[in-house]
This record gives C-alpha cells, structure tokens and sequence, in this order.
C-alpha cells in the first residue's frame, strides 16, 4: 500500500497551514474540475432533447441535423431555437440547455451586425460579446482550459528536457559538462520572439489548428528548457559528493539507479517549488504571444487574443478588456499563492514574510 514518508507529510501539513496558499490551491483544484466538465456549462449543444419520448444527449454526440427533430434543415440544430419551438408547439417535448448556451465560436448578433454588445442577462450574455458577436463568457471559459493545458504541457516537456540534460551535466561533469554549458549558453542567446515571428510567417495557414498549437509549444520549449537545467546542474553536483551516493557506488549501483533513485528525490523541493513559477510563465507568456498576434491561431479562444480586442476597442466597449484582464490576473494570483505556499513548505529554509 502507498503511503508518505514522514517528511513529505510533514511539508503536507506545513502547505496546509498556509491558508492563502491552501484555498487558493483548493480554487484552482475546483476550476479545474469545472474546466474538464465545461460542456456541461457553456455549450451551444443541449445537454438533453426529448423528443417523441425519446431522449437524446447531443453535448458529447455527433451533431444532430435540425431534421431529427422535425425540423425543415439538414445542418446542425440550434437548440436554443429549437427549445423556443417545442415551447410553441407544447406537445411534450422539451429542450435542457446549459447554463450559457453559446460556444466560444459562434457568431451571436439579434440585429445581424457583429459589434460588441454589452453584458445583457436577457440574451444570457451575462459578460457580453466581443468585436464579432461572439460570447465573452464562452471565449474566457475555453481560453483559461487552453492556457492552463497548454502551460501544464509546457512544464512537463521543460521539466522532462531540463532535469535530464541538468542531472547528466552535473553527475558526468568534466568535458561533457563544459561541452554542454557552452552549448546552453550560445542557445540561450538565440531571441526567442524573432524566431517565433520568423517560424509563424512561413508556415501557411492551411495547416490544422491543433498542427499550428502542437509547433508554438515545441518553440515555446526548445527556448525555455535552459533554464531549468542550472538548478538541476547545480543540485546534482552537491548530492553527488555526498556519502550515500559513494556507498551506492560501492555496492555496484548503475549511474541511472543513482541518478533516479538517490539524487532525484533529494532535489525533489527544487523540483516541486519551481513547478508553479513555471506555469505562471507559460501562461503570461502564452497571453503575450496571442495579444502580439503570434500564438494560438484565430479563431482559438485566448485570453490574449480578448485583451487585444479590448485595448483596441477600450472607450466603446470596456467590458471586453474588464474581462479579460480581471480573469488573468485572478488566474496568475492564485497559481503564484500556490507558489509561494510550496516554497515555503518545501524549502527548508524559513520565508518569514508568509506567516
């Protein structure tokens, strides 16, 4: 059966005595939960049609053309005009929506021009529509699930590329080491922001959505795994100098089992007080990109690409950027509260300003 050393424990209930930085973990933990069920709640698919005394579940189907339900055409339902015409024909079948039922794609306007519209609980835009009559809430909702699997990849491909050329730096050191820091420290040097604008330019918008975001994360971390491996370098030097790891060479143990199983969890703190820096920098630097025009491509939900809109739009449409900016922060605060309340549970040294 699994269980915790008494030391992990110990900096478990040390986390949970910091109160910012446990409820803010507790938050995030619930936006997630509610970020991977989002279809549930801002969908422009129902979640239940009953028809005829059938039921159907159209939100995780295939799309259901509008003659399914006795409807006059072959594309896609829309639901929300669906439900108004069960309501008129009140024969007993009826329609269950989701809480906001708009996708972050579609195109809303009653008048038939695309212009931002405030927020207007009536039309259950409850933040309003952007430049293109698509619903804030929705593009929000999907652009924070983007950003935040997007940054989660993004640390593991750092961490997974970092700690193992930092691991070997620091245990073989010698030529490799110096070979190696050479390297780095050339690489380093490359600007990140020509390369990205130089890359996006020649790749031709023909290419798939999810073809142009898997090439941004690649770029993203060939650019930003350095950084990760002079902690790793540094930590592995000091551990391998230690005595287990002399008596683990003694009793013939292989470079990998020392490097994995003795060194790897001494440095673990390091690891661990990292991580959500990290995110944090994946996040904003996700947002920057998209605001520059150089992230996710149109028409992915972003919240960079709605503060762009924002700041263009600021005096006719504020609620836009109010938005956008008020969800990014609140994002970046807490994931930086989770932060700072692992290094100070983590670290052994002692962070009086937290307490």
């Amino acid at each position: 059966m699994f269980s915790l050393n008494p030391q992990t424990r110990k900096k478990l209930q040390r986390f949970r005595k910091i109160k910012r930085g446990y409820y803010s973990f507790l938050l995030l933990a619930g936006l997630g939960v509610l970020l991977a069920f989002g279809e549930l709640l801002i969908n422009s698919r129902a979640l239940i049609v009953s028809y005829q005394g059938q039921l159907y579940f159209p939100t995780y189907s295939d799309f259901h053309p509008g003659t399914d339900f006795g409807l006059d055409y072959a594309y896609e339902t829309n639901y929300r005009e669906l439900q108004v015409h069960f309501r008129q024909q009140d024969e007993g079948n009826w329609v269950l929506l989701p809480l906001v039922p708009y996708n972050p794609y579609e195109n809303h306007a009653p008048g038939g021009i695309f212009r931002p519209l405030p927020p207007n609980a009536a039309e259950q835009h409850y933040l309003g529509t952007d430049t293109t009559s698509r619903d804030i809430l929705a593009r929000l909702f999907y652009g924070t699930r983007i950003a935040l699997v997007f940054a989660l990849l993004f640390t593991a491909c750092v961490y997974v590329i970092g700690i193992t050329i930092g691991c070997a730096m620091g245990y073989f050191g010698g030529v490799f080491d110096l070979i190696l820091q050479r390297i780095i420290e050339i690489w380093s040097n490359v600007p990140f922001l020509y390369m990205v604008i130089i890359i996006f330019s020649v790749i031709p918008s023909s290419v798939a959505v999810t073809t142009r975001i898997g090439i941004l994360l690649l770029v993203m971390v060939l650019f930003s795994w350095t950084g990760m491996t002079y902690y790793m370098r540094t930590e592995t030097y000091k551990e391998k100098s230690r005595d287990y790891i002399a008596s683990a060479r003694v009793i013939g143990a292989s470079n990998a089992r020392i490097i994995f199983r003795h060194i790897m969890p001494n440095v673990l703190s390091t690891l661990v007080t990292f991580m959500p820096f990290t995110i944090v920098a994946a996040i904003s630097a996700i947002t920057a990109l998209d605001f520059l025009g150089f992230g996710l491509p149109a028409p992915t939900p972003s919240l960079g690409e709605l503060l762009k809109q924002g700041t263009a739009n600021l005096r006719t449409a504020p609620w836009i950027v109010i938005s956008a900016f008020g969800t990014l922060v609140a994002l970046l605060t807490l994931v930086t509260f989770i932060g700072e309340a692992i290094r100070e549970s983590f670290d052994p040294r002692t962070f009086s300003v937290y307490r």
